[in-house]
């Protein structure tokens, strides 16, 4: 995030807390047991975190589950890992040269092939491609617009994809490829609405950019006087900007994730990632593509930065944060904690791998 309009000791001071200073006291406690299959969250049966030693303490915002077996993983100090067998070992795959660099999301098509967002302002922000496990990387894009602060990157398919940069003259601006992440260029920016005094986007946890189906990309956004969610339905060309629910005002507070099962159906989480701070409303739903957000009925009790849907389930999610994990069996109107571990995302694969990591080197499989 870079607050727009803000100084950059403001900025700075918003990025060194979503480096981990205002999340400090975070709970580091063991893995309660959680059943994310919506038949049972009782302790002793069932399905829970089970920590995976990466073997080194990078903080790991970035997360892409491919599979029970295979996962990315991207963090601090330019630090990639990539495991093929549970978790069980990791081999560390992070780019030559690349120690200066803050990883903030990480896209995988499968176990070779993986595209890597360093944020930053100017040429701090980079996207890297490797399709070769990790063995080669190659440089795709370095932003050179001193303005410009990339924060998230998605992909629609195995060649559409976009990255977003906080706003720029006003409005946000959009990458797009069309081979991969091979090749990039930025979007016209006629069809984005004005961005509002303050409003950024959240580079806290690959979420604030997301995708669902052929066409259809959601930006979350922050920082301002109140928090929005705007909606693309033609790959980031045209977009409409929808107020959410979720605590704002605050450089501080916002929409720090997005899941959608669908191209209707989603969920937002966020709030105010300062630990001193309350979140009361950390959660949001939609069940129109996000013309309209409902704040949930029961949200998750402290601020989540990272949220997925249990693959092949229609009313089941998972939301994480610094002081634990929810779960929701109705489609995110009602949470319960179920682990209050420190993470910082979540996600999914089909085959019902689901994955976690944060701080400290933190990543853990859900296992039954």
């Amino acid at each position: 995030m870079r607050a727009m309009g803000k100084s950059k000791s403001m900025r700075r001071a918003v990025l060194a807390g979503l480096c981990g200073a205002a999340l400090a006291g975070a709970v580091l406690a063991p893995p309660a047991t959680a059943r994310p299959d919506g038949r049972d969250h009782t302790p002793g049966g069932g399905l829970s975190w089970r920590l995976k030693d990466s073997g080194t303490d990078a903080r790991f915002r970035g997360l892409a589950a491919v599979s029970r077996d295979t996962a990315w993983v991207a963090g601090s100090r330019g630090t990639v890992l990539r495991t093929a067998d549970g978790g069980r070992t990791w081999r560390d795959v992070s780019p030559p040269g690349g120690a200066a660099l803050e990883l903030r999301d990480v896209e995988a098509f499968d176990g070779r092939r993986a595209v890597v967002l360093a944020i930053g302002e100017g040429e701090a922000s980079r996207v890297l491609r490797t399709e070769d496990g990790g063995a080669t990387w190659t440089e795709s894009f370095r932003n050179t617009d001193p303005r410009a602060f990339y924060d998230c990157v998605t992909f629609f398919d195995r060649r559409h994809g976009l990255a977003m940069s906080d706003p720029v003259d006003g409005k946000y601006r959009i990458l797009s490829t069309a081979d991969g992440g091979r090749s990039w260029k930025v979007l016209p920016s006629g069809g984005m609405p004005a961005a509002q005094e303050g409003e950024a986007a959240f580079a806290a946890s690959g979420q604030c950019l997301v995708a669902s189906g052929p066409r259809d990309v959601w930006l979350a956004t922050g920082g301002a006087a109140r928090a929005r969610i705007l909606h693309s339905a033609d790959r980031g060309r045209t977009w409409t900007a929808t107020d959410a629910p979720i605590p704002a005002g605050d450089p501080a507070r916002g929409v720090f994730g997005l899941a959608f099962r669908d191209r209707s159906h989603g969920i937002a989480v966020g709030g105010d990632y300062r630990a001193d701070q309350a979140s009361p409303r950390a959660a949001a739903v939609t069940r129109d593509g996000g013309r309209v957000w409902a704040p949930a009925e029961r949200p998750p009790p402290a601020y989540r930065s990272g949220v997925t849907w249990f693959p092949h389930s229609r009313a089941t999610a998972l939301a994480v944060g610094p002081t634990g994990t929810d779960v929701t069996k109705d489609g995110g109107r009602t949470w319960r904690t179920v682990d209050t571990g420190s993470y910082d995302t979540v996600d999914c694969a089909r085959d019902r791998g689901c994955w976690a990591s944060g701080e400290k080197g933190r990543v853990a499989r859900l296992e039954r």
